[in-house]
């Protein structure tokens, strides 16, 4: 029995060493936000929040295709910049999908982009516009939807 617990102890400790040893991996994650203020005022919002409310340097630009390039930099990644983006995608209904990508940083850093991005278009454009609702259906014209005199 004393032979086992030592012998799992030693294989736990291994595993421990070998994680902390282990190299760490870039981050891959993305944040996203379903704007419904359209392209134009999304777009633009996102330009002026990168540009002139973080001070960022934007290395590419191109509002046909919906996206942004820019140079991120933050305490953490030592003021070194890394590359970020902003994917601005169409939707059907007039919304816009933001992604927001950050690589080499921790995924909390995207995260605050976009939430910085929803509080200002809140508050420069107020509540975001309502969707129409869907039409209703036409009722019933048979014989079980008629009323008795």
């Amino acid at each position: 029995m004393r032979r086992r617990i030592v012998t799992v102890s030693l294989l736990a400790a291994l595993v421990g060493a070998l994680l902390v040893l282990a190299p760490e991996s870039p981050a891959s994650a993305k944040s996203a936000y379903d704007s419904a203020y359209g392209f134009d005022r999304t777009w633009n919002a996102g330009l002026r929040l990168v540009r002139v409310d973080l001070g960022l340097k934007v290395t590419e630009k191109d509002d046909a295709n919906g996206y942004l390039l820019f140079d991120y930099k933050s305490p953490e990644s030592g003021q070194k910049p890394v590359a970020g983006s902003m994917e601005f995608i169409r939707g059907k209904d007039g919304s816009v999908r933001v992604v927001v990508q950050i690589a080499q940083m921790p995924g909390y850093h995207e995260q605050v982009l976009v939430d910085n991005l929803q509080r200002k278009l809140r508050t420069e454009y107020g509540d975001p516009p309502k969707k129409a609702p869907p039409p209703s259906a036409p009722k019933d014209a048979g014989p079980d939807s008629e009323t008795p005199p």
